[in-house]
């Protein structure tokens, strides 16, 4: 076989290969890699422009490139726990390939780095929390009354009740809001959906089982919270409804109440304009058996 054709065969295979960049995607991380001789980049900018150079030509050649949230504190427990050594360009290129495989990542799709970086970051922190939250759950065990598993019920109820709560919204794009308070911080996840061609709710699969995980830690923990719906249909005014988190259930907000906590700057509880546009209302009513069980874990 000819040389050109050896060279032929390898471009094609080139482009059946997918591969990951793991990106240092702040100011901080960078830093902290540059205490690795190996790493030659000098400032986050240009390191940036190399890294978006690299993906446009990858772009072009047809092959697909996946964007990995690298740490740099990950990477030093990898590299301990595996006996590599941190300085060799191999063992970051070992540890991307782990992040591939069960790390936060994105699809480079041609969009620049300055939209994908908070996509990026985004999905890190929905990943984040769903463990955080399915780990507490996971460590409430068996209720003493019943032996029923207590976490494993909340999020079979937590289910019900996003069901139910997306079923029963007027027509139009949903965007939802669970925050669950509790030492050390504030969970919060976001939920975003609409209606598929017969009406059925439609959204993300793993934004809907972060944010049943956290709802259902509310429920399970007793813990203070809330869950806001906002409606939006082109042609009419935006509708905002919600419930609170209260005794292991959720109870519907009134119309005022909505209108109050829209209207207040979460972190300093200073009060802010009413937006334009939207009507502030009751939410739809849930039957109890879904926000109100007879049994109490």
């Amino acid at each position: 076989m000819a040389h050109s054709d050896h060279t032929t065969m390898r471009r094609f295979l080139r482009r059946e290969i997918a591969g990951t960049i793991g990106l240092l995607t702040d100011e901080h991380d960078f830093r902290a890699m540059r205490r690795y001789r190996s790493f030659t980049f000098d400032d986050h900018p240009t390191y940036l422009q190399q890294v978006e150079a690299l993906l446009k030509t990858r772009a072009a050649q047809g092959s697909h490139t996946t964007l990995a949230l690298f740490d740099p504190e990950e990477y030093a427990e990898f590299c301990a726990s595996t006996g590599l050594d941190p300085e060799a360009p191999a063992s970051r290129t070992r540890f991307t390939a782990e992040l591939a495989a069960t790390g936060p990542t994105v699809p480079y799709d041609g969009r620049p780095l300055a939209t994908l970086l908070p996509a990026l970051v985004d999905e890190a922190v929905r990943q984040a929390t769903w463990e955080y939250a399915t780990t507490l759950l996971t460590r409430l065990g068996p209720c003493p009354t019943c032996g029923e598993d207590i976490g494993r019920a909340a999020f079979d109820r937590a289910s019900t009740i996003l069901t139910r709560i997306l079923h029963s919204a007027p027509a139009g794009d949903r965007h939802l809001v669970c925050s669950v308070s509790g030492p050390p911080e504030t969970l919060i996840s976001v939920l975003h959906g609409d209606r598929d061609a017969d009406g059925r709710p439609r959204f993300d699969d793993a934004e809907a089982l972060e944010f049943t995980s956290v709802l259902a830690l509310g429920l399970a923990t007793r813990s203070p919270g809330g869950l806001v719906m906002r409606t939006s249909t082109a042609g009419t005014a935006d509708r905002v409804c919600g419930w609170r988190l209260r005794g292991g259930g959720l109870e519907p907000l009134t119309a005022s109440e909505v209108f109050d906590a829209y209207c207040t700057d979460v972190e300093s509880g200073d009060l802010l304009s009413p937006e334009s546009g939207v009507d502030y209302c009751e939410p739809p009513d849930l039957a109890e058996e879904d926000t109100a069980p007879e049994h109490r874990h």
